[in-house]
């Protein structure tokens, strides 16, 4: 059964909070030039007290500076003037029937502000597997067609704090902590960002953010782990690998461009002849570490045996896995899902074909949590300075 949990009590912020750093979210060599600059702590003294500051904020969870205990007081509290380790809050909490949980998240400029912003989380409970799915974006560029996070106006980039503190808070909720399980099995074993936005549109704050939660010595998420979803922004794939490491996903959903054109407007610019280019170039491509296609089954659009047959000619050059898509229904959507035999016989010719071809099974629905249905209340102008560059 659903369960909503409103949790607007929970939004209150000490005197003066938004006046200060957050402390997650910095790498280790702005840390290092920060606190150098700062003169409160001995030079001899800071790469310790990074380490601890690290090990504190991200194996701990701690969300208090004046919890760090092998840190003298004095210092603890010139920290606590400049930084802070408060998380945004959590509006509401829903909890499907099948176990996933979708938090709508208050940023900062929500907090005693009811025009403010709001993103959602979601997490997957799967046997051992957890899955956490991050949004990099209020709202949304790209208008794909068939997607409820595309009916929302782009508001703006998340920063890297606002991406990493969807992990940190979801640990939270989870008590999902090493310091409180110092055994067990972790429940958030993998990341994607597949949430709201182009994660590739807002590349810096999520390669800095993927970066820290893969940190051995910090999160501890491996990239093996951590998939990027992108739409096919073409000029940024190569640093998706060159850069963060982490593994590829590219919603595909049509083997036409006249069709690719009005699922996934960005087509236009970067048509899939040029976006199957740069995953055949994509660096360090192999068997081992296959890009993964997403392909959401629309009833009499993209899902006949032709469109199956001609998708394995032109993947047969790509070490390739095939997520398909049961179209998840959203208020207002122009498409229906199609039928499950349509869809199972579609997964033959692929399977048939050599290739992985898993037919994901509907996590979250009867929360709009489920793939394609993320959209917060967030509504602004759209910012074209965020695309300009691409």
């Amino acid at each position: 059964m659903e369960q909503n949990i409103n949790l607007n009590n929970d939004i209150s912020l000490s005197e003066g909070i938004h006046n200060l750093n957050p402390l997650y979210g910095m790498s280790r060599e702005d840390l290092l030039s920060n606190l150098s600059s700062l003169d409160i702590i001995p030079n001899k003294q800071i790469p310790m007290r990074i380490k601890q500051l690290w090990n504190w904020t991200y194996v701990n969870g701690v969300d208090d500076i004046n919890s760090m205990q092998n840190i003298s007081k004095p210092i603890r509290d010139k920290l606590q003037d400049i930084y802070t380790l408060h998380r945004p809050k959590i509006v509401t909490e829903q909890k499907s029937s099948d176990g996933t949980i979708k938090w709508l998240i208050a940023l900062e400029d929500k907090l005693g502000n009811s025009s403010g912003n709001e993103i959602e989380t979601v997490y997957i409970p799967d046997g051992k597997r957890g899955t956490l799915c991050l949004s990099s974006q209020i709202g949304c560029t790209l208008n794909c067609s068939f997607c409820f996070t595309g009916t929302q106006k782009l508001v703006r980039n998340l920063s890297t704090f606002e991406i990493l503190s969807q992990i940190l808070i979801a640990r939270d909720r989870l008590d999902d902590w090493h310091k409180n399980n110092l055994n067990a099995q972790r429940k958030i074993t993998n990341i994607v960002m597949m949430g709201m936005g182009e994660p590739l549109y807002n590349f810096e704050a999520v390669k800095n953010a993927l970066l820290i939660a893969s940190d051995g010595d910090g999160l501890a998420i491996s990239k093996r782990r951590i998939t990027l979803s992108t739409s096919g922004v073409v000029p940024m794939i190569e640093r998706v690998a060159t850069e963060i490491g982490v593994m590829l996903a590219i919603s595909l959903h049509s083997v036409s461009d006249e069709v690719r054109n009005k699922l996934v407007p960005i087509n236009k610019k970067y048509p899939i002849k040029e976006l199957l280019k740069a995953c055949k170039n994509f660096p360090g491509l192999k068997n081992s570490s296959r890009i993964t296609f997403e392909y959401v089954m629309l009833k009499d659009i993209n899902d006949s045996e032709y469109d199956a047959k001609k998708l394995v000619k032109m993947l047969e050059d790509i070490p390739s896995k095939i997520n398909i898509i049961p179209f998840n229904p959203w208020p207002g959507s122009e498409y229906k899902c199609s039928d499950s035999k349509q869809i199972k016989k579609f997964a033959d010719i692929l399977n048939n074909a050599g290739f992985s071809s898993p037919i994901r099974r509907p996590r979250g629905s009867d929360i709009m949590a489920a793939c394609g249905q993320l959209k917060s209340s967030s509504e602004r102008i759209r910012s074209n300075k965020i695309i300009n560059e691409f």
